[in-house]
């Protein structure tokens, strides 16, 4: 019995052999050139492109849910004007266009990987598509998923690309086990969406045998190849009967066991999403990323077709709380129809978020008018959301916009400034919203994309927690909807913290809900104390266990 160790994103055990992703697109040799018509050439690479765009978008259009924003933002990335730009200039120069394709995309690569955020996240999408591009103008195969197995797997790979995952469910996979990937990755996003165990960030996966029995632990982040029969039943039964237990108290409010209220909410990134969310029992949303609106664009959607994406998710939710983050944008994750950015050095520190709102806010103002049109009429509680705000100017600022549009203000706490001035910025907003994910990237200076660094990602890590701690107490409501929230016991903490709200995908909360019915906020005060006394997280995660007994051994 061998044990593994990576980062847990998305909670319960999962056990089967374990299967590997097959076949890999060769490079194309270097110094390839083609036969002396560039226009033949290039026209015959933009073909490729397209072809792979449709495809993906086909695709996405197909599965829906999580899955369709992830491939939609693909096709953006296969049909992209720069990448076309610049893979036409290498054929312009003799290059094949093959050769052409990987270079260009090489280069994009490392552009995107230097700029960190949720665009380092998606490099590995970026090499799907390049070898989805290159195999279509060399007539190969795609790498695939494995085909005939008997009972569900344990999907293993270096990284996985939306395309190959988007159809599968929790009766073909027990469990997601990669190399890399973040919390923020797509693997992440689709493992929690499907309700599957995953653990990401896992270093020597790819080695695990094909056909070893594997146990995996999506909270802890513990993988166990070949554990005892014994060892995995109790995992798995474990996690039977808490699934089982959970959905009774689906549909009620989020609470503790003596009666504090904490609102469990969905993270969502458009109406696609409002059926899992509701299926699953949230009491509002907590984080509706409004730039999946905005993707593959030309120009921006035009004010009435944004008054309807929001209003349905608006009247989803009567009576309940629905925060809508504007469009968060900036030089790490361009839009065609915004100017293009100046050179950068570091782009995750650069012009982005709120500080681009300043610079170009109209596209802020016609989201705040359609927000406004869309709430008319309806009972659900309406905060408009600034993204990445670092002083009470910022705040100040997006504030007095949102009052003359109408609407109830928040801001992101996601930059460490943000947390320690809280009570500075609580005078001017009425809401906050913790984004754990990038507030522990720039707290700890640990690009959330290097494997390597996974560790200060880990939301038990107890300076993060001392930062929640400092926005929770502010004085104005404040929610968490990075992926901390999604962790049961955390959740628990979190409340002990004063967090008012939780929003997480949609189906981690049944398992959050049941977990804060279990304990009481003493209890849950008592936790929090005890985490932020250690110095670790695995020490911050025990001492906090400590005082919720009723938490399941998956939870543990």
């Amino acid at each position: 019995m061998e044990r593994l160790t990576g980062a847990g994103v998305s909670p319960g055990a999962g056990y089967g052999p374990a299967y590997a992703m097959a076949g890999e697109v060769p490079e194309p040799a270097a110094g390839s050139t083609h036969g002396g018509d560039p226009v033949a050439e290039t026209a015959r690479a933009e073909a490729a492109a397209d072809r792979v765009a449709a495809g993906l978008s086909a695709l996405g259009e197909a599965v829906g849910g999580p899955a369709r924003d992830v491939l939609a933002a693909q096709a953006m990335m296969a049909r992209d004007p720069e990448l076309s730009a610049e893979i036409a200039g290498l054929i312009d120069a003799g290059t094949a266009a093959e050769r052409a394709v990987y270079e260009a995309f090489l280069r994009f690569r490392e552009r995107c990987s230097q700029a960190g955020g949720v665009v380092a996240d998606r490099v590995a999408d970026l090499d799907d598509v390049r070898d989805r591009v290159i195999a279509e103008l060399c007539g190969l195969p795609r790498p695939g998923l494995p085909e005939g197995a008997d009972r569900p797997y344990v999907l293993v790979a270096r990284d996985l690309a939306p395309a190959d995952t988007a159809t599968l469910t929790r009766d073909v996979v027990a469990a997601f086990v990669t190399e890399q990937g973040g919390p923020t990755s797509h693997t992440a996003i689709l493992a929690r969406a499907m309700g599957v165990p995953a653990v990401v960030a896992c270093a020597g996966a790819t080695a695990i045998a094909g056909g070893a029995m594997v146990l995996v632990d999506g909270t802890t982040g513990e993988v166990t190849i070949e554990p005892s029969p014994a060892e995995a039943e109790a995992a798995l039964a474990a996690g039977t009967g808490r699934a089982a237990a959970s959905p009774a108290s689906a549909v009620a409010p989020g609470a503790t066991a003596d009666g504090h209220p904490v609102a469990l909410l969905a993270n969502i990134g458009g109406p696609q999403d409002l059926a899992a969310a509701l299926e699953h029992g949230a009491e509002g949303v907590g984080l509706y990323r409004t730039e999946f609106l905005f993707l593959d664009r030309a120009e921006p959607p035009g004010e009435d077709e944004q008054v309807a994406a929001y209003r349905q998710v608006l009247t989803a939710f009567p009576g309940g709380e629905v925060v809508v983050r504007v469009l968060d944008a900036g030089a790490d994750k361009p839009l065609a129809f915004l100017p293009a950015p100046g050179t950068e050095p570091n782009p995750a520190l650069g012009e982005r978020g709120v500080r681009l709102l300043r610079i170009l806010p109209d596209v802020m103002l016609g989201q705040l008018r359609a927000l406004a049109r869309a709430a008319e009429g309806t009972s659900a509680t309406v905060r408009a959301m600034a993204p990445m705000v670092a002083s009470a100017a910022e705040a100040d600022w997006f504030a007095a916009n949102c009052r003359a549009a109408g609407l109830a203000s928040g801001v992101m706490i996601e930059v460490p400034a943000a947390a320690l001035r809280a009570a500075e910025l609580a005078r001017v907003v009425d809401y906050f919203s913790v984004g754990t994910n990038d507030l522990a990237q720039y707290l700890f200076a640990a690009d959330r994309q290097v494997a390597a660094l996974t560790g200060f990602q880990d939301p038990w890590q107890p300076a993060l927690l001392d930062l929640v701690a400092a926005a929770a107490g502010a004085g104005v409501r404040c929610g968490v909807c990075g992926e901390a929230g999604s962790d049961p016991a955390l959740g628990c903490v979190l409340a002990g913290l004063g967090v008012s709200s939780l929003s997480m995908a949609a189906p981690a909360l049944p398992w959050v809900r049941a977990a804060l019915a279990r304990h009481t906020l003493a209890q849950c005060r008592a936790a929090a104390d005890a985490a932020r006394a250690e110095s670790t997280p695995k020490a911050a995660r025990a001492a906090a266990l400590a005082h919720l007994p009723a938490l399941d051994p998956p939870d543990r």
